[in-house]
């Protein structure tokens, strides 16, 4: 059995057609775990989310399914604790455990080749308003890159949120 991030899945192909990920396998008193994931850079945040107090696979899992890889970074440089609290089993207390226990991990990752954040006037805040309508924050700032790159750039956060949730439903 592989488990592996939202992310992963929804790039899978068709049942039968090859596939390549990079692994991380998790030895436990009660059997073995294997993790599976995009990119290597995904792996490694996974790997380093293992090594913060309190952070199992299951959770590290989770944070890197809600979060894309590149924002958990941004999150935890800039000592995000709302961005990590939107994370399901992340409260305010972890969140900031987390924060305190990799702030000084974080030079070993190279954003270099992460995708640039979604910049623009009301962006940010129209990332949080489709994760407040429920979709992942890796949905949501897929949708308002695509909206910025349709032309979007400048508009009104709420001209942003309408654009991103047409760009989600043409999907």
């Amino acid at each position: 059995e592989l488990l592996i991030p939202l992310s992963v899945f929804e790039m899978l192909p068709k049942l039968g057609d090859p596939v390549h990920l990079h692994t991380h396998l998790v030895v436990r008193d009660d059997g073995w775990l294997l993790f599976g994931f995009r990119t290597p850079f995904e792996r490694r945040v996974f790997q380093l989310l293992l090594t913060a107090n309190g952070v199992g696979p299951a959770l590290a899992l989770a944070l890197v399914s809600h979060l894309t890889a590149e924002r958990l970074v941004r999150a935890l440089s800039e000592k995000d604790v709302a961005t990590l609290q939107t994370v399901p089993r992340v409260g305010r207390k972890k969140a900031e455990r987390i924060v305190l226990d990799l702030a000084d991990k974080l030079e070993d990752l190279a954003v270099d080749g992460a995708a640039p954040r979604p910049e623009g006037a009301g962006s940010e805040d129209a990332i949080r308003a489709l994760v407040s309508l429920g979709y992942s924050s890796a949905d949501a700032e897929k949708a308002v890159r695509a909206a910025l790159d349709d032309g979007g750039r400048g508009l009104s956060a709420a001209e942003l949120i309408r654009r991103a949730l047409a760009a989600v439903a043409a999907r």
